[in-house]
C-alpha cells in the first residue's frame, strides 16, 4: 500500500496539524477512524499526539500551538522557509505550491501555499511519481521541524513523526533511516 494514496489519512493529519480551533478534538476522533489502515508507525504517533493533547484545555492548546509553530521559526510549518529561507528559490517554490493546490483541487486558506497543512493533502492527490518527487523535496523540511520539537517534549513532535512517516511513504522511502 502506498501511504500517499490515502486522502482521508493525509487530510486528517493536515487537520490535526492546523490551528486547534473549535472542533479540533472532533477532528482528532475523525482522524482516529483512518488509523486502522495506516502503518503502525503512523498510527502510534497520531495516537500519542491525541493522548498528549487530550487533557489540555482548549485555550492552552491554542497557546501551545501558537508558541510551537507561529512564534518559533525553527518549527514553522512553512516548508519553503525551511528549504530556502528568504532566498529567491522560495518564491519559485511558493508559485509551484500554488499551482499544485490548483491542480489537485486543494483549497488554500490564510496560510501561504507552502504550509504543511496544504501540502499534505496535495501529496495524497498527486500521481505516484509526482508525489514521490514532492515527498523527496519536502522531507528535509519536515525533518527540521520535527528535530526542533524533539528537544521540547512537544505533543506536536509525535504528530510530525506521523507526517514524516507518511511523507517517506509517498517518497518511496518507507524503510529509510531517520
Amino acid at each position: 500500500m502506498h501511504v500517499h494514496t490515502d486522502r482521508d489519512l493525509c487530510d486528517a493529519l493536515a487537520a490535526l496539524l492546523a490551528y486547534p480551533g473549535p472542533g479540533y478534538r472532533v477532528g482528532g476522533a475523525v482522524a482516529a477512524q483512518f488509523l486502522a489502515a495506516a502503518p503502525a508507525e503512523v498510527r502510534e504517533a497520531v495516537q500519542a499526539h491525541l493522548r498528549q493533547v487530550a487533557e489540555i484545555p482548549d485555550a492552552e492548546l491554542e497557546e501551545l500551538y501558537t508558541r510551537t509553530f507561529d512564534l518559533n521559526p525553527v518549527a514553522a510549518l512553512d516548508v519553503g522557509w525551511h528549504l530556502y529561507g528568504e532566498a529567491y528559490e522560495r518564491g519559485a517554490f511558493l508559485a509551484e505550491a500554488r499551482d499544485l493546490l490548483r491542480r489537485t483541487g486543494v483549497a488554500d486558506g490564510p496560510e501561504l501555499p507552502d504550509h504543511l497543512t496544504l501540502l499534505l493533502p496535495v501529496l495524497a492527490r498527486l500521481p505516484e511519481d509526482e508525489a514521490a518527487a514532492l515527498g523527496h523535496r519536502i522531507l528535509p523540511a519536515i525533518e527540521k521541524m520535527r528535530a526542533a520539537l524533539s528537544a521540547k517534549a512537544s505533543p506536536y513532535e509525535s504528530l510530525l513523526a506521523a507526517v514524516e512517516a507518511v511523507t517517506r511513504g509517498a517518497a518511496g522511502r518507507e524503510g529509510a533511516p531517520q
